[in-house]
């Protein structure tokens, strides 16, 4: 049974929220704030947090940013805030999806079950890929560059994988957003820029890249000096 930990200090948010998600066979937690929810998460082990940004506390940004630090479990930040910098700095911190208040319970619902999916399926593949210094090994879920660990993101290891077994092949926004994030992502294409961007700065120093093509999207190539 998976289990949902809702962080947001509107208890009718928290109640609505669980009533909902248990109607799915989910196990659901809520607390009010930050530091409650730093605190459960090692002690709940949920499978993907539903997180407010705005905490009595510690908001909701420097929430992520201290589970992104030890964790790559789904995050779903919610906010009654509508501004787009919310949106990108939330994305940018490692969040995985963005809602706003007020929202349908069933669209949040389709939400998270999109998202679990999408986690678990990065999880169940198996095989090792080799390219010059870069080396996926699929089934641990482990990237390696001159034999140097890279952490990635759950995201930003899909991404990888899709680039590197579709070498100089060109992927849309779009497309990517369907290959990686599934066809019933709610998002904006900005994830992808913001995603791919985190993904080139770890992966400095590899023997592939990924090239920006204006008009078109994105593909990787292996750099001249590893072909």
């Amino acid at each position: 049974m998976p289990k949902i930990l809702v962080v947001d200090d509107e208890p009718n948010i928290i109640e609505l929220t669980k009533l909902y998600l248990e109607r799915e066979g989910y196990e659901v937690e809520g607390v009010s704030s930050g530091q409650e929810a730093l605190a459960r998460r090692s002690a709940f082990r949920p499978d993907l947090i539903i997180l407010d940004l705005m905490l009595p506390d510690i908001d909701g940004f420097e929430v992520c940013r201290e589970i992104r630090a030890k964790s790559d479990i789904p995050i779903l930040m919610l906010t009654a805030r509508k501004e787009d910098v919310d949106k990108i700095v939330g994305l940018e911190l490692g969040a995985d999806d963005y809602f706003t208040k007020p929202f349908n319970p069933r669209e949040l619902v389709a939400r998270i079950k999109a998202i679990l999916r999408r986690y678990q399926a990065g999880q169940k593949v198996s095989d090792t890929i080799n390219i010059g210094n870069l080396r996926l090994d699929l089934a641990c879920h482990e990237v390696t560059v001159s034999g140097k660990p890279v952490k990635l993101r759950t995201k930003e290891f899909a991404l990888l994988c899709t680039f590197v077994q579709n070498l100089g092949v060109v992927f849309s926004r779009d497309k990517l957003l369907d290959l990686v994030w599934g066809y019933d992502y709610y998002g904006e294409t900005r994830t992808v820029d913001v995603h791919i961007n985190h993904l080139r700065e770890k992966m400095t120093g590899s023997s592939v890249s990924i090239e920006t093509l204006r008009g078109a999207g994105y593909k990787m190539i292996v750099n001249e000096d590893d072909k």
